[in-house]
């Protein structure tokens, strides 16, 4: 019997970590209550891990400013891009 050396379900779970660094928003801060927050490229253009990272920086709660989506076929997916105030 013949064995690899590294099992499929490492494999998978080091696929998925992989790509699981690759779906996080990314955040920039304009001045004291208002931040700019970057997606990932996702197909789609789902808008939880913007989510998710207003609600770290905004406990209290948020409010959308402004929202870009920027479409791009070659690379495949929807980023977008908001800028929130914290309330």
């Amino acid at each position: 019997m013949r064995t690899s050396p590294l099992p499929v379900s490492a494999f998978l779970g080091l696929a998925l970590l992989s790509l699981a660094a690759c779906s996080e928003s990314q955040a920039s801060r304009v001045d004291e209550r208002t931040y700019r927050i970057e997606s990932p490229r996702i197909a789609g253009g789902a808008i939880g891990p913007n989510q998710r990272l207003a609600e770290q920086f905004c406990p209290r709660g948020y409010r959308v400013l402004n929202q870009t989506r920027d479409t791009d076929n070659f690379e495949g997916g929807t980023s977008i891009v908001w800028t929130i105030r914290c309330l």
